[in-house]
């Protein structure tokens, strides 16, 4: 079977384990569960929602929520503990940036927290900078935001 990264609903029971999940350990990292500025993300308001799946078992996700006519954010990139390092995450990072180019939405940003030094060493080495806080992450003790042009498809 290999590694499959499929489109799912919001509310797909396995997306909602992975959510959860990396809920719970951004709170174990934050030692709070307030460490999102703004509205969490909803099935209202995500575009896009990915599950990769391993040989059946889920091992990560990741969503897109558009911000105006040319860009989207990322959100709830996510891989199971077991599971990083393996090329997964990278996987749906790159079918999140597949999408939003395919949408016509050439600028993908990002919020990441100070509390994450590995997801903002993945993303770096993935092709992203570092920019100002940017919409309700402005002002934020806790954020760290990230952006990356897409190159067109030839």
């Amino acid at each position: 079977m290999g590694l499959r990264i499929e489109e799912r609903s919001w509310d797909d029971p396995e997306g909602a384990a992975l959510r959860a999940a990396q809920r719970a350990e951004l709170d174990a990292r934050y030692g709070t569960d307030d460490h999102e500025p703004g509205a969490a993300p909803s099935a209202g308001d995500v575009d896009l929602f990915l599950v990769a799946t391993l040989d059946g078992e889920p091992v990560g996700c990741g969503a897109l929520r558009r911000l105006d006519v040319a860009s989207a954010e990322i959100k709830r990139m996510y891989v199971v503990p077991a599971r990083r390092g393996t090329g997964v995450a990278t996987a749906v990072l790159r079918a999140l940036e597949a999408a939003a180019a395919g949408r016509g939405w050439p600028l993908v940003r990002l919020e990441t927290g100070t509390e994450q030094p590995d997801a903002r060493r993945f993303y770096e080495r993935e092709g992203y900078r570092q920019i100002p806080l940017f919409g309700v992450y402005a002002g934020s003790q806790l954020s760290v935001c990230y952006e990356r042009v897409l190159t067109p498809a030839r």
